[in-house]
């Protein structure tokens, strides 16, 4: 299904077949799955690239307080 065909029936549900909203239902599903495996990626990756900009920046703080 098409972009324009999916914002139609999203635009218009009431007017729609039975099988364009499963249709849909189904390619929305499809993309929530993916955006949520996505999200949850992107922050395992955010948290260890915050963990790892701690780290450097507490070893760099502690280097200055000596100097």
């Amino acid at each position: 299904m098409d972009k324009e065909k999916l914002v139609e029936i999203v635009s218009n549900p009431d007017v729609k077949s039975n099988k364009d909203l499963n249709e849909c239902l189904e390619i929305l599903n499809d993309e929530f799955e993916k955006t949520k495996t996505l999200i949850l990626s992107l922050t395992k990756h955010l948290d260890s690239v915050e963990g790892a900009y701690d780290k450097i920046n507490n070893e760099l703080n502690e280097r200055f307080k000596t100097v």
